[in-house]
């Protein structure tokens, strides 16, 4: 299933998050407990689960923002706090307004140089960083351009390009693949992919796995307070997941691609995009 793994160097490395018996409660509901997360270097981390179920508050806890309910987290070995140049964030989708004048090259400078104080001075290591990190998601024809002029898909890549400009060790990215086409989709995919050859790890949520299947190294997949931890083919079996939803789900494999049905109505979109390419593969057959 998975073509590349962490870092070879990996068993001898740091770990780069870890996380120990965590819970996360919002309003009095707890979205998972008893978690035990140990991230390696250069390893890929699918995050799954239905709206609500968790995936994204526990990136704000990562990120500082959110505190545990009991647990807590750990990047290379130091408690996680705000403002940690060593995490690069893409939230979900924001799309910037029309009239927007920052120009995509200078978006992205500010995940180089927006935590300094004073001016914003920028170097020639700063300016090679950006083009770098623009070349990575095949954006340097947005560099020259308005943020504003541009479509949500491009407003993204450039958003990618923002998290990666400064080399962090660990990467979050919350639903990065939203608004683009299979080809830019690729894009992205290589550029996290050359992130993990310099050792950085990746936690990636996104609703459908199938785009990253071949890259993921395990899956965290979260749902009605609960988690399962394990690869692909561990996570992603109907046995696994009607144990997790407590209800009959199925997975089916097709040509490579995975599609779940059975998931309890409106808690999970991928579910209902899966069951409808699942029959759609049927029809056609």
């Amino acid at each position: 299933m998975t073509e590349r793994g962490p870092s070879e160097t990996a068993g001898d490395a740091q770990p780069i998050l870890e996380i120990r018996d965590a819970a996360l409660r919002v309003r009095g509901r707890t979205l998972f407990a008893g978690l035990d997360l140990t991230v390696q270097p250069g390893e890929f981390l699918a995050i799954l689960g239905p709206n609500g179920a968790g995936k994204t508050s526990l990136f704000r806890a990562i990120l500082g923002l959110e505190a545990f309910a009991t647990g807590d987290a750990r990047v290379l070995g130091r408690p996680v706090h705000r403002g940690d140049h060593r995490i690069g964030y893409v939230p979900q989708q924001r799309i910037w307004p029309r009239g927007m004048p920052m120009l995509g090259k200078d978006l992205v400078m500010l995940g180089r140089n927006g935590s300094r104080f004073g001016p914003p001075l920028t170097s020639k290591a700063d300016r090679e960083a950006v083009a770098k990190a623009i070349w990575s998601v095949r954006a340097e024809s947005l560099a020259a351009r308005p943020v504003g002029d541009l479509s949500g898909g491009e407003q993204q890549r450039l958003r990618i390009a923002q998290a990666i400009v400064d080399e962090p060790a660990l990467l979050l990215l919350d639903e990065p693949l939203s608004s683009l086409d299979l080809g830019h989709q690729g894009d992205i995919v290589g550029a996290v992919n050359r992130e993990r050859d310099r050792g950085a790890a990746v936690l990636f949520i996104t609703h459908d796995v199938n785009p990253v299947l071949d890259h993921v190294d395990r899956i965290l997949y979260l749902a009605g307070g609960q988690h399962r931890l394990g690869t692909p083919d561990e996570v992603l079996t109907s046995e696994s997941l009607s144990t997790l939803y407590d209800r009959r789900v199925d997975v089916i494999r097709v040509e490579g691609r995975v599609f779940v049905a059975g998931a309890p109505d409106g808690h999970e979109h991928h579910v209902e995009e899966h069951s409808a390419q699942l029959e759609q593969l049927e029809r056609s057959e």
